[in-house]
């Protein structure tokens, strides 16, 4: 079907949808109307019907006098009752029956009214909370729109010349001298990793985001295939904040090689999923987050701009009574990577370096307590090192502040057998 031909179908079936509308309004509005005019003409009926038995009743009286089976002082009682009943049914028969000869002319007008308040009012509400001349779109076709737009979208330069890249404030006078210098050696110096990486976060420093990416792709150049995850993560972070937060094709593409060299990295993720949030694949972009937040602890640069927006992102993904991860806080102490390059050090230095580590997460789980997770890791630190009867004096002291609570023993315990200590 040619664009012309589409066009003609979709105006066709505009003005059939709008004429089906109006008519289901009316339909509607008339059957109010004849509800309305229904209801008052069975009210009518009911009280003409009150008024008849009431009179068949007195009539019953006299007849029962007459019989001699109801006294006269009881025949009179009854007569009272009933007549007040058949008074006040009588004066409702003509309250109705004054209220039901209003004028033709009145009731055609009201009726007219309904019928021109739904039809007006369904209009509204349509053309303010619906889509007039929009297509229903089927997945594929949502998909399909969404990948057109990020292959026409902005280039790193129309975003640069479209944000605001004025620093925040004005820098130390001192500093942006030395910046200055530093500017001055590096570009005598082209060759020189360590000059560009220091003038690549001295320029993020100075909101200078344009010259930051520009220097630390030359950091990149000079490594060639030497350049980490890290250095393309910090491009691509410098080439967002210099486009006001918009993830250009170009930042993406740096993002990608991250990802390429380390799929677990934080800040690629995060853009990652920010694109796609940008592209109009919320779906994709829910799933990057929650994944990262899920392996995220709370002290991780990404972790609050996410919590701020994966709610709204999870809903539009489809995804309702989303509840968004807790990243854990991160605990103090040696890492297993800290722990495996002590390891390699002489008993002299390696001692010295895990008592540097461990001495802090010590003294505060003996004067404050902490987690299971805390008591743990050290726990797996003396066994690491070998020292198993310290390992053992801690765990033995972690039973007795955890005692009765089965989740915390398990925790430490497991602990334990890890680092060799038996039980």
């Amino acid at each position: 079907m040619d664009m012309s031909a589409r066009d003609e179908w979709m105006g066709d079936g505009m003005i059939a949808f709008w004429i089906l509308s109006a008519a289901m309004a009316l339909l509607v509005g008339a059957v109010i109307v004849l509800a309305l005019l229904r209801g008052r003409r069975s009210a009518q009926d009911a009280v003409a019907s009150d008024i008849g038995v009431y009179r068949d009743q007195l009539r019953e009286i006299d007849r029962d006098e007459e019989r001699g089976t109801v006294g006269p002082e009881e025949a009179q009682r009854l007569r009272t009752e009933v007549s007040r009943r058949l008074l006040a049914a009588d004066a409702k028969d003509a309250s109705e029956t004054a209220a039901g000869s209003e004028p033709k002319p009145v009731s055609r007008v009201a009726a007219l009214l309904i019928a021109l308040f739904l039809v007006s009012g369904s209009i509204y509400l349509y053309a303010s909370l619906g889509a007039p001349g929009y297509g229903d779109l089927g997945l594929s076709d949502r998909i399909a729109r969404a990948e057109e737009a990020r292959q026409n979208r902005p280039a790193q330069s129309e975003a640069e010349s479209d944000a605001a890249s004025a620093p925040a404030e004005a820098p130390n006078p001192e500093y942006q001298a030395l910046v200055e210098r530093l500017r001055a050696t590096v570009a005598e110096r082209q060759n020189d990793v360590q000059g560009f990486q220091l003038l690549a976060r001295s320029e993020a420093a100075l909101g200078n985001y344009r010259a930051a990416y520009r220097a630390q792709e030359r950091i990149i150049e000079l490594k060639g295939e030497e350049a980490t995850a890290e250095d393309y993560a910090d491009l691509a972070d410098m080439m967002v904040l210099a486009a006001g937060g918009y993830v250009s094709p170009e930042a993406e593409a740096a993002v990608e090689r991250a990802l390429n060299r380390d799929p677990e990295n934080g800040v690629a993720s995060y853009y990652a999923g920010l694109s796609m949030a940008q592209t109009g694949r919320p779906d994709r972009a829910f799933r990057i987050w929650d994944n990262l937040l899920r392996r995220s602890t709370a002290e991780d640069a990404w972790v609050a701009p996410i919590m701020s927006q994966i709610e709204d992102m999870a809903w539009r993904a489809g995804v309702n009574d989303y509840s968004p991860p807790v990243p854990q806080t991160a605990l103090p102490g040696p890492t297993a990577d800290e722990l495996e390059a002590a390891g390699e050090l002489s008993e002299e230095d390696r001692q010295g370096m895990i008592e540097g580590m461990v001495a802090r997460l010590s003294d505060r789980l003996a004067t404050q307590g902490g987690s299971p997770e805390e008591w743990a890791r050290l726990i797996s630190a003396y066994g690491v090192l070998g020292n198993l009867d310290q390992a053992r004096a801690i765990l033995q002291n972690a039973e007795e502040v955890f005692l009765g609570d089965e989740a915390a023993l398990t925790t430490v315990r497991e602990a334990a057998r890890s680092a060799g200590v038996e039980e």
